[in-house]
């Protein structure tokens, strides 16, 4: 499976239910042969140290372009790696993560060529995306200055990718779970990728923050 051309990994006409089936045996039939434990281990519980907090573009999977192992990453995707305050599927899975598997990272990972990122920048509709997608339209309002200085569509584009992702980390070390975690003594860090397609190569955002010195005083929580 990991020698897959690109013509092969773009042409999904031979994928059918069947087929997903099938490669459920072989996956189960493989992995024994390498480890006749592996799945014996699994089912013993998981214990990531970190949080992917991506985006749901089936082109960007976590264990594969990190090349890591099912149990090594807890994983949360959503259209364009939106982090909202108000979204309590991801606030559920980051409580879970630093609470109760004690992540030590938290990574947003954005990625160029992002649809909703590229949508977000349109003044077209596309159904009840829209409101989603308004907080990334948030993101350029906060930054119109520098984006509409870039002349090149896919510049910009690539550009709001990154500061989605940056915007995503300010916003997720400003929530009651992660700063009562620093608080309390507990090693997490939070970090921002953007991965690209075409290379496939991880670009980190220097914005790696691992307490909430660096938040305006408004946003900081100084105790429970």
């Amino acid at each position: 499976m990991c020698a897959q051309t690109t013509t092969q990994i773009h042409d999904t006409s031979h994928i059918s239910y069947e087929s997903l089936l099938e490669g459920n045996r072989i996956f189960v039939e493989e992995s024994l042969q390498e480890d006749p434990e592996y799945f014996n281990k699994l089912a013993n519980g998981q214990k990531p140290p970190v949080l992917w907090i991506g985006c749901a573009d089936s082109r960007v999977p976590a264990n594969q372009i990190t090349h890591t192992n099912p149990g090594e990453i807890f994983v949360h995707r959503n259209i364009a790696n939106v982090i909202v305050h108000t979204d309590m599927n991801m606030l559920s899975v980051l409580d879970y993560a630093v609470n109760v598997l004690k992540v030590k990272h938290v990574i947003i990972t954005g990625h160029y060529g992002c649809g909703g990122v590229i949508a977000s920048m349109t003044s077209k509709q596309f159904g009840i995306i829209d409101n989603w997608l308004r907080n990334i339209k948030d993101v350029y309002r906060i930054h119109s200055k520098e984006l509409d200085a870039i002349v090149d569509d896919t510049q910009r584009a690539d550009r709001l990718v990154e500061l989605n992702v940056i915007e995503g980390v300010s916003n997720l070390c400003k929530t009651s779970i992660v700063q009562n975690a620093w608080q309390n003594g507990q090693e997490l860090s939070v970090h921002g990728w953007v991965y690209s397609l075409a290379t496939g190569i991880i670009k980190d955002m220097k914005v790696s923050t691992q307490n909430n010195s660096q938040l305006d005083e408004v946003f900081r929580f100084d105790g429970k």
